[in-house]
């Protein structure tokens, strides 16, 4: 199987474009793709990273108690359009304007981020390969495959840590929103990857084969 994969994605790799690399890191929530992201990034001082979150949807126009009540684990709770219009604009050298999300308000901010064009483009976030139209701008795509339980671990401690969350409604997420649309969307993209990488950003042999490749090339 990993000869099977990693041949994959040298012939994948042979098609891309010698200006421009989109990088697309998908898996789980907690699985470590935002790991992987950071690190593949701090190895490539002209590369840019997006993540997928920054596109949840606005919802200021609604209660903060109707915002607690989305299903934000379904690709509709996402502005694919806008993601697809960034990417498309980056990829074709022009800058982008990027919105910025608050967790805590579930809504965007009146800040932004201006992000001008790079060799590398490197996205993450857990349903960008159930998505064909955005699936198909990635000239690699690769999948963090963790354990569901080291998942909502990881998942409990960054909510609770960095998004001031009660274990309760965590835990009421996870079962209600978060394993259903995972088992629905985002487990059945796995099949759409180049490359599976078991452990994310933990994983340094991988690691070492993604930015070897990735320097073959810039």
């Amino acid at each position: 199987m990993i000869k099977i994969l990693i041949t994959t994605f040298f012939i994948t790799c042979s098609l891309f474009s010698d200006e421009v690399l989109i990088v697309g890191i998908a898996g789980g929530s907690g699985s470590g793709k935002t790991t992987l992201a950071s690190k593949i990034h701090n190895e490539f001082p002209n590369s840019i990273l997006i993540t997928q979150d920054s596109y949840y949807k606005d919802l200021s126009n609604l209660t903060l108690a109707e915002r607690e009540q989305v299903n934000f684990d379904h690709p509709n709770s996402i502005e694919f359009s806008l993601l697809f219009d960034h990417l498309k604009s980056l990829k074709n050298g022009h800058g982008v304007i990027i919105p910025l999300y608050d967790f805590c308000t579930h809504s965007r901010t009146k800040q932004t981020i201006e992000v001008e064009p790079a060799p590398i483009i490197i996205v993450e976030g857990i349903l960008l390969f159930a998505i064909e139209e955005i699936r198909n701008l990635f000239d690699i795509k690769l999948f963090v495959d963790t354990d569901s339980d080291i998942r909502l671990l990881r998942r409990i401690r960054r909510d609770m840590n960095e998004r001031g969350r009660e274990l309760s409604a965590i835990t009421t997420q996870y079962l209600s929103t978060v394993k259903p649309m995972h088992d629905a969307f985002v487990e059945p993209s796995k099949r759409f990857a180049d490359l599976i990488i078991p452990e994310g950003g933990e994983n340094k042999i991988a690691l070492d084969f993604i930015v070897t490749n990735l320097r073959s090339r810039h």
